[in-house]
């Protein structure tokens, strides 16, 4: 395990944006003024293009760590060395103000000694146009702007202002509290060191109230919190969308080609993402997601893709970026993503499920449901139009369409979905659409069974199993006390289970060979199904194998190295950090101790 590779940095944000800060103190990614814009940091995906933001100590066995403030996104970096160090706090404000979230595109960085006499250069050099231009610097009175095109932004601080424009890049003695506001397009013109400390005090109290409000499970608590604080940075709060990652072109495994934009909002995802969140009782961002698909599907009649631009873009082209070196020199990398051409029909059942609390939890008003019955119709002509369609399925096959299990399960389950709230509100017509379609799902997905060896395929064609069709137990579609539930779970893991309870999604090739690394979330989709089956005494041993697979801030990736437990894709992934949500969920309610059992 010591040549295990991990990614060392944590995320700070605020729903407006994210950034990656390394353990060295550099800003490594940070996309403004949107999560799918270019990079204003990107050393992540090339050292010498990317620019930065770091504060450097000049000092002998130099080592560092982070940490979060306690159930907050506020990270700490402490760099020590032998004879001084210093301490780091970066965060992005959020609090309420004047009835309404302040989340402005601004970074704070507080810098204070921790002990000698800390002799640092602080370095910052943003990029343009993914990393092709430089932004031209402008000195002020107490403040640096950087300018290029129409684009500006202004780091504020009260270190000497000479220090940034020094062609010798020399060193300063810190002594005291130093303080960096890097601000877009507005200037900051407020006090800097009070304005800092006041954000900072009114970020804390927002997050630690955000996670005391939340009904989170005593079964692994601290990183169910951590997890929780990771996704609800994922939403793009101004429209309501949720992205897989902050990140792009990230390998899945070391050459493999397979380094994909994740800046985007999958439907699949954000079900995941919501299912999530609604276990712990986090409902406005259900809201704020209906908001977004409402927006999409009123502007288009037509197919649901698989994925959106924040803010409703359909067109995603994917283009490569030669110039850049990629992550450890791991080529292309992409910005865009093909997949949104791509048939993928689970996304109307996840659409459908996703929404579902909407239209069914009293919590919900009913004045707050009024166009249940048009939502409904939508989906299920939706469903009526794709079922007998192939598609490209879950791992969004470039090149190879089938009759998928998991895609023929959402379409079920979300007629299901349907059914239900037709019965609540007595749509008789809508529950005898819901009823057919039902069942020619159920017909779909036994298709894919092989009575021989009693196992469900990934499609109805061939012999290739999938990880995905552990859903097929997660959402009761098997009866999960059942023979042929159990049966199934385990063709699936003697074919696809790896080490230390790590799962590849599968084996056979797809249009880039055989994956090499394992995908992170099906091996908590494992545990969940093992818990169904009641092998939960395997659920929960394997649950705490596979928090190993974090890095020290509890950031877990999107494919694991079963070698080495080395972390790979795209980071930090959200599909992760739902997986473990859920497996923590699942065994809990199967646990269901009192508070003062250990």
């Amino acid at each position: 395990m010591d040549k295990r590779h991990i990614y060392n940095s944590g995320i700070i944000g605020n729903c407006n944006f994210i950034a990656h800060v390394h353990k060295s103190t550099n800003i490594n990614w940070l996309c403004w003024p949107t999560f799918e814009d270019s990079f204003i940091f990107g050393c992540l995906l090339d050292t010498e293009k990317g620019g930065e933001f770091n504060i450097r100590l000049d000092d002998s066995h130099i080592t560092s760590n982070q940490y979060y403030l306690e159930n907050t996104n506020i990270l700490v970096t402490e760099v020590k060395g032998e004879h001084s160090g210093f301490r780091v706090i970066d965060f992005a404000p959020r609090f309420i103000q004047y009835d309404r979230y302040y989340k402005p595109l601004m970074l704070i960085r507080i810098v204070e000694p921790l002990y000698g006499n800390p002799s640092v250069r602080v370095n910052c050099h943003p990029k343009a146009n993914y990393g092709k231009d430089d932004f031209k610097k402008f000195r002020g009175s107490n403040h640096i702007l950087f300018e290029h095109a129409e684009e500006n932004m202004r780091l504020t601080t009260n270190i000497p202002i000479s220090h940034f424009f020094d062609q010798e890049e020399g060193n300063f003695i810190l002594s005291e509290k130093k303080y960096m506001i890097l601000s877009y397009g507005n200037t900051f013109e407020a006090p800097l060191m009070q304005t800092a400390e006041e954000f900072l005090i009114k970020t804390k109290i927002y997050w630690r109230r955000w996670t005391k409000k939340a009904n989170i499970p005593n079964f692994y608590q601290e990183h169910i919190i951590r997890s929780a604080l990771v996704l609800k940075l994922h939403q793009y709060e101004d429209t309501g969308a949720i992205i897989a990652s902050s990140t792009t072109s990230l390998p899945e495994s070391p050459g493999s080609g397979r380094n994909w934009d994740y800046r985007y909002c999958w439907v699949r995802d954000s079900y995941y993402v919501l299912t999530a969140l609604s276990h712990i009782g986090k409902f406005d961002e259900l809201e704020e997601f209906a908001n977004y698909i409402t927006n999409i599907t009123q502007s288009d009649s037509g197919r649901l893709q698989p994925l959106y631009g924040i803010l409703g873009r359909k067109i995603l082209t994917e283009t490569t970026l030669d110039y850049l070196e990629g992550y450890r020199g791991n080529k292309p990398v992409r910005i865009g993503n093909q997949a949104y051409e791509h048939i993928q029909n689970d996304v109307y059942g996840q659409a459908m499920i996703a929404l579902l609390p909407l239209y069914t939890d009293n919590r919900f008003p009913m004045d707050e449901r009024k166009d249940a019955k048009s939502w409904l119709k939508y989906i299920l002509e939706k469903i009526k139009m794709t079922i007998d369609e192939k598609d490209a399925g879950i791992w969004e096959f470039r090149n190879i369409a089938n009759h998928h299990a998991y895609s023929n399960l959402f379409q079920w389950a979300g007629a299901s979905a349907a059914l239900k709230i037709a019965v609540q509100n007595n749509y008789k017509d809508i529950e005898e659409q819901a009823k057919v379609l039902m069942d020619k799902a159920a017909d779909y997905i036994e298709k894919c069974y092989d009575p021989e060896t009693q196992v469900y395929r990934n499609s109805d064609e061939g012999s290739n199993l999938d990880a995905s069709t552990l859903q097929l137990i997660m959402m009761n579609y098997l009866d999960p006390s059942s023979e042929r539930a159990k049966k199934h779970l385990e063709a699936v893991e003697k074919e696809l289970k790896g080490k230390n309870g790590l799962f590849y999604r599968y084996l056979h090739k797809d249009d880039f060979g055989k994956p090499k690394t394992t995908f992170l979330v099906c091996a908590f989709w494992y545990v969940e199904a093992l818990a169904c089956v009641g092998r939960l005494e395997e659920a929960q041993q394997t649950f705490e194998q596979l928090l190993s697979y974090g890095n020290p801030l509890k950031l877990f990736s999107e494919d694991v190295h079963e070698d080495d437990g080395s972390q790979w894709g795209n980071f930090p992934q959200a599909y992760s950090h739902v997986g473990l949500m859920n497996a923590a969920y699942r065994i809990a309610i199967k646990l269901d101790k009192p508070i003062f059992i250990k």
